[in-house]
């Protein structure tokens, strides 16, 4: 790769911003598009229109770049790491205010949605990004797109498979790798209870479960535990599953105030979940649910619906001078013919209740109590209780806040434990939960509550235990034990043999008798609740552990405690090895997915903790020549011989030189290098990378050896990318390298002399070997005891006997 080649990820804008959408139907890539371009630049943001699918894409982009470079925000959750380069959140929770040089904005249709559009179109008027902004979804925006943003460069993505209709079927008739589709929860339990009773099962997918819950039951389907799905149409936006045909079981959806029947392109984006990337995915009805008509059916095939005309709006200018004005500037009508006031939402409709209240009227006086009121009211109703139920917690929260500044521990304790209560059915659970929910969106927060670390904490390990009482609920109702494999491979089932083989292979990975996985690693295929809830207890305590909870050898190995997790091995380059997950058999293929991606993210974490002096805000200020250099140090993994650097280093400029040195570099003769890589933790970490490209490591050289005989067996890119380049017979430290080759020069600088006699001490070897050493560094026996440097080719013919 040449300077020119190299990808200008950092540094100013060299053009205007440019504003693109991405419009087409499902699957059709426009996410995986948006995800990829937004890691080529150095910071981003994406919004999504669920939790569960922000999750999703966290859990993704984490796995390639690190959980230390990835933030995730939600409603509920909020995972910000001290210096985060990318955000992934839902669309209502993105810090628009937080400049970042990417920004993206999926399923951008929704602006029509009669509830939440109003925030959709607030973000395609107003979210940018200082380089570049897409906006993903459906071309039935291509107009109106047009229209409210001109300078829009409009991309149509035709979709990769087709999708045809199938006629009526009957449940028992559906085949494999299905998806059922119902719009209450009345109904998925209802054909998820038939599915067991005629097919062994199904996993069971809604809108309120948790990401935890909904994880597990997904990760069930994948890895083909069970073989059907039903769901609402929760799987319709962007979770991203292996399904071959949708069937639905009705086409009537309660929309919050009327039972109607699903638009056209609603269908269709149901029913693009079938078939990924080119494999084509068929829809149809179930017996007994009307047939679609033959022109709903074409447009679904066809992908072709009528232009959106208007999009939802509501003034982002709100007045905080009184309670009247806020919901006088909460009506105010849009003047672009293209928008049209929001009718209603959670937020006004809390406000205006708590605004019926004397009390809570009397204390919203003045902007700051007025804008704390507004703030209240956003509290999302996770329960949507009819009773009254979430204006009365919310009245209570204003309350405490406008008077006291911060919400009563006391207070806060008894109704946050009164949910932590894992018996119970599932309405119950997921109830629990959804509550639980409220409490965690309260807890973030943080000018709210003394202490915030403490509830989310707690909040989280709440929902965590709800979360896994409720999966093992769903999976006891809606899946037969008989059918269900924990060690089923996601393509074929193992044979006998290959299970014995299996089975003896996790044997020899048991740990000492005292480690607290060892009655863990003694299970065999699970087929009580209590033993699968043990395996899933302990993949879970993997994929939660803190990075510092992690310890890897030279060998590329992964534990936690006694625990080998897993190995990296070879990805496409060395700073992106991939991860062999080594559990044994008792884990099933759904949590080893959840525990590789937990892998993949600590071995991100791992290389960019290793280069982050090369990686600073400092670099975006380099010349092509410094960003050459800085690119040929990362990936020899902070070393790099100076005669394979030496274009780079003759073209730097003197800006280059001061960022250089504030970043602890050497420029040295022999090897260009940066020394806090050359200590004793980040030597190991540079050998477990050249162990995942390349094979079990040699010994690495003893703490406190600054040089080794080379062994000709052994590949020289080992030297090299441990810090350690070889010189002849030595494989020497870059700082001990350059300090022998400073004193060498020093020694000669008057002509021939003997080498002097400190060079074997130094490096720990005998004079002949110093002598071996000398010669490799460039000088010229002249007798059996004097050397010179041969002036017209020192430099070169040094690096060049120093870089075989």
């Amino acid at each position: 790769m040449t300077l020119i080649d190299l990808p200008l990820l950092r540094g100013e804008p060299e053009g205007p911003a440019s504003i693109t959408a991405l419009l087409g139907p499902t699957n059709t890539g426009k996410t995986h598009q948006a995800i990829t371009r937004m890691l080529e630049h150095r910071t981003g943001m994406i919004g999504l229109p669920l939790r569960l699918l922000a999750r999703e894409v966290y859990d993704r982009v984490s796995a390639q770049v690190g959980e230390a470079a990835v933030a995730l925000i939600t409603g509920e959750e909020k995972r910000v790491p001290t210096r985060p380069r990318y955000w992934v959140c839902t669309v209502e929770s993105m810090p628009v205010g937080h400049a970042v040089d990417f920004m993206a904005i999926d399923e951008i249709q929704l602006a029509a949605h009669r509830e939440r559009g109003h925030v959709f179109t607030d973000r395609l008027l107003h979210a940018r990004g200082e380089r570049e902004t897409m906006f993903l979804g459906s071309d039935t925006m291509t107009d109106i797109v047009r229209a409210l943003v001109p300078t829009a460069q409009i991309e149509r993505h035709p979709r990769f498979s087709r999708l045809r209709n199938l006629p009526p079927c009957e449940l028992a008739q559906l085949p494999p790798r299905s998806a059922v589709v119902a719009f209450s929860a009345a109904q998925v339990y209802e054909l998820a209870e038939k599915l067991r009773r005629r097919k062994g099962g199904a996993a069971v997918v809604l809108g309120a479960l948790s990401p935890r819950t909904r994880n597990a039951q997904v990760a069930m389907y994948q890895a083909g535990e069970v073989e059907y799905m039903v769901a609402t149409d929760a799987i319709g936006m962007g979770l991203n599953m292996d399904v071959d045909q949708v069937a639905f079981g009705s086409l009537t959806k309660f929309d919050g105030k009327v039972l109607r029947p699903l638009e056209p392109a609603e269908l269709a984006q149901i029913a693009g979940r079938a078939g990924r990337y080119t494999k084509d995915g068929s829809f149809g009805v179930l017996a007994g649910v009307s047939p679609l008509p033959q022109s709903v059916v074409g447009q679904i095939e066809g992908h072709r619906f009528p232009a959106i005309e208007r999009l939802v709006w509501r003034s982002s200018d709100l007045d905080f001078a009184s309670v009247e004005a806020l919901q006088a500037s909460l009506k105010r009508r849009p003047s672009n013919p293209y928008l049209r006031l929001v009718e209603r939402s959670d937020d006004a409709d809390a406000l205006a209740e708590l605004a019926l209240v004397p009390e809570l009227r009397a204390l919203a006086s003045g902007p700051e109590l007025v804008a704390l009121l507004w703030d209240v009211c956003r509290i999302p109703d996770f329960r949507k209780l009819l009773e009254g139920s979430h204006v009365r917690l919310i009245a209570n929260v204003f309350s405490q806040l406008a008077r006291d500044g911060r919400l009563d521990p006391a207070w806060m304790t008894r109704r946050i434990r009164s949910l932590d209560d894992d018996e119970g059915d599932i309405e119950a659970l997921m109830s629990r939960i959804s509550f639980v929910r409220t409490w965690t969106y309260i807890s973030h927060h943080g000018r709210w509550v003394s202490d915030p670390e403490h509830w989310q904490a707690l909040t989280r390990g709440i929902e965590d235990r709800l979360s896994d009482a409720l999966h093992d609920r769903l999976t006891q109702r809606f899946v037969d034990p008989k059918v269900r494999s924990f060690s089923r491979e996601p393509v074929l089932p193992a044979k006998p043999g290959v299970r014995r083989e299996r089975a003896r292979a996790a044997s020899e990975r048991v740990p000492a008798a005292d480690s607290p996985f060892r009655q863990l690693l003694n299970l065999r295929l699970a087929d009580s609740e209590p033993e699968r809830e043990a395996v899933d207890d302990e993949a879970a305590k993997i994929v939660e552990a803190p990075h510092e909870a992690f310890k890897i050898d030279a060998r590329g190995q992964l534990r936690l405690a006694e625990l080998h997790v897993a190995t990296m091995i070879r990805g496409s380059d060395l700073l992106r090895p991939e991860i062999q997950v080594v559990l044994g058999e008792p884990f099933g293929a759904g949590a080893i997915a959840q525990v590789r991606r937990r892998m993949l993210a600590y071995a991100r974490d791992l290389v960019n903790e290793l280069l982050a002096p090369l990686r600073s805000d400092s670099v975006a200020r380099l010349s092509p020549a410094g960003r050459g250099l800085v690119y040929q140090l990362e990936h020899g993994l902070g070393s790099v011989l100076r005669a394979r650097a030496e274009l780079q280093v003759r073209s730097l400029n003197n800006e280059d030189r001061k960022i250089l040195a504030a970043m602890k570099l050497q420029l040295g003769a022999l090897v260009v290098f940066l020394p806090a890589l050359l200590e004793g933790d980040a030597v190991l970490r540079r050998a477990a990378l050249w162990a995942a490209a390349f094979g079990r490591p040699p010994v690495l050289p003893p703490s406190g050896k600054v040089s080794v005989a080379v062994d000709e067996d052994v590949d020289p890119s080992w030297y090299h990318t441990i810090g350690y380049p070889p010189f002849g017979p030595r494989a020497i430290r870059a700082d001990q390298a350059e300090r022998s080759f400073s004193r060498l020069l020093q020694v000669m600088s008057a002509g021939p002399a003997p080498l002097p006699p400190e060079l074997a001490s130094w490096l720990g070897c005998s004079q002949a070997d110093a002598a071996g050493v000398a010669e490799a560094m460039g000088l010229t026996r002249v007798d059996e005891q004097r050397f010179v440097f041969a002036r017209s080719d020192r430099g070169r013919k040094s690096r060049r006997r120093g870089s075989k």
